[in-house]
């Protein structure tokens, strides 16, 4: 079926696909250190699931608060479970960590005039740790990941289907398949470390696999399966990997959850920390009029 692309664009978009296919297992979290956390328990000794979920939770939120996409959350996301599926973190260090780890994936992905700056971050974000212990971290976190800091996510696949199949679809079928919608489900199950042991390829196809049965596009049946064999996915680790997948965003439907991207952030501050602030992390909500000069 994905023979069938002819066109110069789309083959393009297939090199791409091959390209991540190849690197895909070279910068993911090592599945036993995943499985250490997911049995450790919640005794202060080291940072357990439940921890971890909640500390990705804040770090969506902050990305919300600044405006960043969710390639840069993926990013964020990759560095967290990679460093602590090698190390064991204290849970009075997760929230260092996973600064730390926000600020490495901004600045590998963001425009630098968009970078925060880190007495601003972590005041926003109302640690007491100092400057001083967030660029620590980072060096540390930097050496762990052995200075990888490109690494392959499940944005980049989900990003690459969704391109691939929405140029199948009739012009009327193309509202049906919206990519905003994709994005939040992926940050939804970011926010799940069990899924993180996925490989990222088999997430983003599970995910948009799933939208495409809710949607009723029976028209890309077949191009799914078709890239499904060309990523070397077997069913059996589809079908298995979309019913832990639906399962989470099944629970983030529910009005007790916490809803992924329902509405941009809105965070109090203080008068002292608004002074303190670059201009460009909040919005003035009125501005006097200017009056006119004649000439």
């Amino acid at each position: 079926m994905l023979e069938t692309l002819s066109t110069s664009d789309a083959q393009e978009l297939l090199d791409q696909l091959n390209m991540l296919l190849e690197q895909e297992l070279r910068c993911q979290p090592k599945v036993s250190g995943l499985r250490l956390i997911e049995s450790a328990h919640d005794n202060g000794l080291r940072m357990t699931m439940r921890l971890r979920d909640f500390e990705v939770k804040d770090l969506l939120s902050l990305i919300q608060f600044f405006g960043f996409g969710a390639e840069t959350f993926s990013l964020v996301v990759n560095f967290l479970d990679r460093f602590s599926s090698k190390m064991k973190v204290l849970p009075k260090h997760l929230g260092c960590v996973g600064l730390s780890c926000f600020y490495l994936a901004v600045k590998a992905t963001e425009e630098e005039r968009n970078v925060p700056l880190a007495t601003d971050l972590i005041r926003i974000s109302q640690y007491r740790f100092t400057v001083a212990d967030l660029m620590r971290m980072e060096a540390i976190i930097l050496e762990k990941l052995c200075g990888k800091v490109k690494a392959t996510t499940a944005f980049q696949f989900l990003q690459l289907y969704h391109s691939i199949l929405y140029g199948s679809l009739g012009n009327d079928r193309k509202n049906h398949f919206n990519f905003e919608r994709l994005e939040a489900q992926l940050k939804a199950c970011h926010c799940r470390m069990i899924l993180s042991k996925a490989k990222p390829s088999v997430l983003a196809l599970s995910i948009i696999a799933l939208d495409a049965e809710k949607e009723k596009l029976l028209e890309l049946v077949e191009m799914i399966e078709s890239l499904q064999t060309h990523s070397k996915i077997n069913d059996r680790e589809l079908s298995f990997w979309k019913e832990l997948v639906s399962k989470c965003l099944s629970e983030y439907s529910l009005n007790k959850c916490s809803k992924p991207n329902v509405q941009k952030l809105k965070w109090i501050v203080s008068g002292r920390t608004a002074r303190q602030l670059k201009h460009s992390y909040y919005r003035i909500a009125h501005l006097p009029t200017i009056p006119e000069m004649g000439l």
